[in-house]
C-alpha cells in the first residue's frame, strides 16, 4: 500500500510538473527593448474603401507599441489564400494574414495555422473574449480550437430607395420583411417608376448570401457530421425557387452583380441585398446623387427566422517564432479591441463585434445615431450562422459548382430541383 502510494504521489508530480511546464510554453511578453517586426498580409490594404482605414488601424497599433513594425501587404482577396500558400511553401509565411470565412477548414488543416489557445494563456485569452460577439467569435473555430479570430464582418442587408418607395405609394417606414413582401413591392416599383424592383447579390465569387438565403428557409449546404452536401435539400431547392420567381416575375433585375452597381448608385433600384460592408459607399452616392438611402434586415420566408450568414475575415496567425508570435497577438488584440473596432465601423464600414461600443460615448456612440443604417446588421448578429467551409482540398470546385448552379436557376427557366440535386451529386463526389 505504501509503495502504491508513493507510486501515485510520483505520478501526480509529474503531471502537475507537466502542467507547468505547458503554461509556460506560451510565448513570453516582449520587453520593451524587443524590436519586432511583423509582415500583415491584407486584402483590405491596396482597396480605395478598405485600405485608409486598415492603414490607420496599423498607424495607431504601432505609435502605441513603438518596438513592433507592422509590415502591410496588399493582397487581392481573390489571390491571398494562393499567395499565402505558396509563401509557406517557400519558407517565407506571412506572421498574420486576412483570410475569408471559407477556407477555413482548409487553412486549419494545411496551412500550419496557430490556435490562439496554443499562442496565449487562457486567462490572457478569456479575458480578450470578454464583451466579443459570442456568436461572432465562433466563426474561426473548428473542432473548439480559434483558429481565425473575426477581424472584418458584415451580414446581408437589404438596402432601399425611399425615394422609389414614395413615388411606387409605399410606405418606406414599413420595408419588407419576407420574400413575398419582396415581389409585391418591387413589382410595384417596377411598374410605378423606371427603376428595377429588386437584385439579390449572390452570385459573385462567394456562397454566403447563397447560403443566407437556404439557411433562412431551414435548409444547409453541408451535413452537422460535415460528410454530405445538402445544396439538393427540399428547402435548398425552395429557396433557390423564389429567387427564381423573382426574376421570371420582372420584380427582380437582369443585370449581374457587377452591372446592378451602377444603377443601384444612381437611384435606379429600389431595393439591393447585398453586403453592410458597402453601407458607406452606398451613402456617399446617394447623398451624391440625391436619393434617400434606408437599411432593413435580410427578408424571411414566410414565418421561418432567418439566418444571416457572415461574409468578410479573420486573422490567422502562421509565424514559428515565439516574439512574431507574441508580436502579432499584440497586434490582433488592438485590432480588434473596443479602439480597433471603433476604427473598423467608423472608418471602413464594417460591423463592430463589440456591440457595446455602439451605446459608449467613448467609441461609437454619437457615430451610430449619425449612422442608423448600422441598426438593422447589429440585430441580426443575434441570429448569425457561420459562413460554412467545405473540407477537403476541393473546397473552392464544390463553393463554385453551387454558384454555378444557382446562376443556371435563377437566370433560366430551368426545373430548379433538377439543378440543384445534380449540383449536389457532383459537389458529393469531390467530398472528401
Amino acid at each position: 500500500m505504501i509503495r502504491l502510494a508513493h507510486v501515485l504521489l510520483v505520478a501526480l508530480s509529474l503531471f502537475l510538473l507537466a502542467g507547468l511546464v505547458v503554461a509556460q510554453d506560451y510565448p513570453a511578453p516582449l520587453t520593451a527593448d524587443q524590436n519586432v517586426t511583423i509582415r500583415f498580409y491584407s486584402y483590405n490594404l491596396g482597396n480605395a474603401a478598405f485600405g485608409p482605414g486598415t492603414e490607420k488601424l496599423i498607424a495607431e497599433f504601432m505609435e502605441a507599441n513603438p518596438n513592433i513594425t507592422v509590415e502591410g501587404v496588399p493582397v487581392p482577396a481573390a489571390e491571398m489564400t494562393a499567395r499565402v500558400q505558396a509563401d509557406i511553401v517557400a519558407g517565407t509565411p506571412p506572421d498574420v494574414a486576412q483570410l475569408i470565412f471559407d477556407g477555413l477548414d482548409f487553412i486549419a488543416t494545411n496551412f500550419n495555422a496557430k490556435p490562439l489557445e496554443t499562442i496565449v494563456p487562457p486567462e490572457e485569452l478569456a479575458a480578450h473574449f470578454e464583451g466579443f460577439s459570442p456568436n461572432g467569435l465562433q466563426l474561426g473555430r473548428l473542432n473548439d480550437l480559434t483558429y481565425g479570430l473575426p477581424f472584418t464582418f458584415s451580414t446581408p442587408v437589404m438596402f432601399y430607395n425611399a425615394d422609389l418607395f414614395r413615388a411606387a405609394g409605399l410606405d418606406p417606414d414599413a420595408p419588407p420583411t419576407t420574400w413575398a413582401q419582396v415581389k409585391e413591392y418591387a413589382l410595384q416599383i417596377a411598374e410605378a417608376t423606371e427603376a428595377e424592383g429588386v437584385h439579390i447579390a449572390g452570385l459573385g465569387g462567394f456562397d454566403w448570401i447563397v447560403q443566407s438565403l437556404i439557411g433562412s428557409n431551414g435548409g444547409q449546404v453541408l451535413s452537422a457530421d460535415r460528410s454530405t452536401i445538402e445544396f439538393g435539400s427540399e428547402a435548398a431547392i425552395g429557396a433557390i425557387s423564389m429567387w427564381q420567381d423573382l426574376r421570371l416575375s420582372g420584380a427582380h433585375s437582369q443585370f449581374t452583380d457587377a452591372e446592378i452597381t451602377e444603377a443601384m448608385f444612381t437611384g435606379n433600384l429600389g431595393m439591393y441585398l447585398q453586403s453592410s460592408a458597402i453601407q458607406r459607399t452606398l451613402i456617399t452616392n446617394a447623398e451624391t446623387n440625391g436619393w434617400e438611402l434606408r437599411a432593413a434586415a435580410m427578408p424571411a420566408f414566410g414565418d421561418l427566422p432567418t439566418t444571416p450568414v457572415n461574409s468578410g475575415s479573420a486573422l490567422f496567425m502562421f509565424s514559428d517564432d515565439p516574439a512574431r508570435q507574441r508580436a502579432t497577438w499584440e497586434f490582433l488584440k488592438f485590432v480588434t479591441s473596443e479602439r480597433g473596432y471603433t476604427i473598423i465601423t467608423s472608418d471602413i464600414g464594417y460591423l463592430p463585434l463589440r456591440p457595446a461600443i455602439v451605446e459608449d460615448p467613448q467609441y461609437l456612440q454619437e457615430w451610430a445615431k449619425a449612422n442608423p443604417l448600422v441598426l438593422p446588421n447589429l440585430e441580426q448578429l443575434t441570429r448569425l450562422r457561420a459562413w460554412v467551409s467545405y473540407p477537403g482540398p476541393n473546397w473552392r470546385q464544390i463553393e463554385t459548382i453551387l454558384l454555378e448552379s444557382v446562376q443556371q436557376a435563377v437566370t433560366s427557366d430551368g426545373d430548379v430541383a433538377t439543378i440543384m440535386t445534380d449540383a449536389a451529386a457532383r459537389a458529393q463526389a469531390l467530398m472528401p
